[in-house]
């Protein structure tokens, strides 16, 4: 997936907020530690760092929403941080994004911390960050998916399932 399309489905997801643009996505597109889970109408930018990864952002066409796009690039990259040993995984999410919360909380991640305003709105008050984070295990998330992770140097490949 382009930049290009990556910053589309970013600005359609999130237009309360500042979009990410296409050269912030090929900036960190081009970092070694991070990868890019995609589905057609979706993606999740995330980094793994030693024993730590983070998921910077996720973001699903309004269109196709609730249909599990999110879910399945979630369980994608769960599943790759259980096979690259990963300890710990955590993720920001705007306090009043509750369909977000509950997909995260599905997934065994629980609130560690708030950012007081972090989210700034068009036309709205600043919204809290909540940090959650979770242990990486092979518990606590669905099954394995099918999808397609990029990585710099190495192009699109498909995610392994797991048994």
């Amino acid at each position: 997936m382009t930049p290009q399309r990556l910053a589309q489905i970013h600005a359609a997801a999130f237009d309360d907020d500042r979009p990410w643009t296409a050269a912030e996505f090929e900036a960190l597109m081009a970092l070694p530690f991070v990868a890019v889970f995609t589905q057609p109408d979706g993606f999740a930018l995330t980094r793994l760092i030693v024993d730590e990864a983070e998921l910077l952002t996720i973001a699903v066409a309004p269109a196709v929403q609730g249909q599990g796009t999110g879910r399945r690039l979630l369980t994608a990259w769960l599943d790759q941080l259980v096979a690259a040993q990963a300890r710990t995984a955590f993720l920001e999410v705007a306090a009043d994004n509750l369909g977000a919360l509950h997909l995260y909380t599905s997934f065994g991640f629980q609130v560690s911390a708030r950012r007081r305003g972090y989210y700034q709105r068009k036309d709205a008050a600043a919204v809290d960050a909540l940090v959650l984070s979770r242990e990486v295990t092979h518990s606590h998330f669905p099954g394995s998916c099918t999808g397609m992770a990029s990585r710099p140097g190495t192009g699109t490949m498909p995610i392994p399932q797991h048994q």
